[in-house]
């Protein structure tokens, strides 16, 4: 039996590796130029920034051991507990996780899930039915719903919103102490976090995301005005990149762990709480389910998210 797994992030990786080492014989087409999903990021003047997921919490044993790996491997590190809240703070604060960060990226765990499998990057998918075999469609909803429309439903339950990353950088580190910040009831900002601190190196660099009304590509200068006001900062920034994400988050994500729409598997953060480690229960999920190593009650339809 064959499978085919579309989406090199998080929840595709963590499936074809679980199928990989059941000997079920997987491939991974991506269509971008490099594993990661939204664990990519980009370079600003010759230095990798995180684009994508600000960090990644642990609380699943399964999960727990895979960063033990890459913690012992020097791939990864506990970045930061506490964060800043801006804005009205939530009714009831709950105890802050460890969060866990990248020196070298987060993509870079992406490259570490994907070695040994046969992956296939820069492969654009436009049809389903010439695939063969099991597939699975390892990415949100909505990007699922083109590929397969039967999905469309699911996409509108789980409700996805877009956001705009940016990364900013500046000639010299000129804000207060932080390591990272939510920003409650801003117009235009959800999160910023100190990247020279995430990282480790310390570099002059901030990276912010955005509320959904300003993820386009036209709102860098406002996110940039934004940021300098925030954090009461005297310079402005001396160069940017930005990443735009069509689906960023799912408002409503669905209880199961995946689903399964016209013999299609979908996996991905939007099942469960929407995090790193969600996606990758989720591609496991549907590779146990594959393999026959366990039953799930799994929705044919959307109409069990919520």
């Amino acid at each position: 039996m064959a499978v085919v797994v579309i989406g090199a992030g998080v929840a595709g990786l963590a499936c074809a590796r679980a199928l990989h080492d059941a000997g079920v014989a997987v491939r991974v087409l991506e269509r971008a130029a490099a594993p990661g999903g939204r664990l990519g990021g980009d370079v600003l003047d010759g230095r990798p920034v995180d684009l994508g997921a600000a960090y990644f919490t642990v609380s699943d044993p399964g999960f727990a051991a895979v960063v033990s790996r890459w913690h012992r491997a020097g791939l990864v590190h506990p970045w930061s507990g506490d964060f800043t809240v801006y804005g009205t703070p939530p009714a009831s604060p709950r105890p802050a996780p460890v969060r866990w960060a990248a020196p070298g990226g987060l993509a870079s765990l992406a490259a570490d899930l994907a070695v040994g499998l046969n992956v296939t990057c820069g492969s654009a998918v436009k049809d389903l039915t010439v695939l063969g075999g099991t597939v699975v469609l390892a990415m949100p909803a909505p990007q699922a719903a083109l590929l397969l429309p039967a999905a469309a439903p699911l996409a509108e339950a789980q409700d996805w919103q877009p956001s705009l990353a940016v990364a900013l950088r500046y000639r010299r580190r000129c804000w207060k102490p932080l390591t990272g910040a939510f920003v409650n009831d801003h117009p235009v900002l959800t999160t910023v976090c100190d990247d020279g601190s995430r990282r480790g190196d310390g570099a002059p660099v901030l990276v912010a995301h955005t509320t959904p009304a300003f993820a386009i590509e036209s709102a860098v200068a406002d996110v940039e005005a934004a940021v300098r006001e925030l954090l009461e900062l005297p310079d402005a920034a001396v160069s940017v990149a930005a990443r735009r994400w069509p689906a960023a988050r799912p408002t409503r994500p669905s209880e199961s762990t995946f689903a399964q729409v016209d013999g299609v598997f979908l996996a991905g953060d939007g099942f469960g709480r929407p995090r790193v480690e969600a996606a990758w229960l989720s591609g496991r999920a549907v590779a146990a389910a594959t393999v026959g190593n366990q039953n799930p009650k799994t929705p044919r339809t959307a109409s069990r998210a919520r």
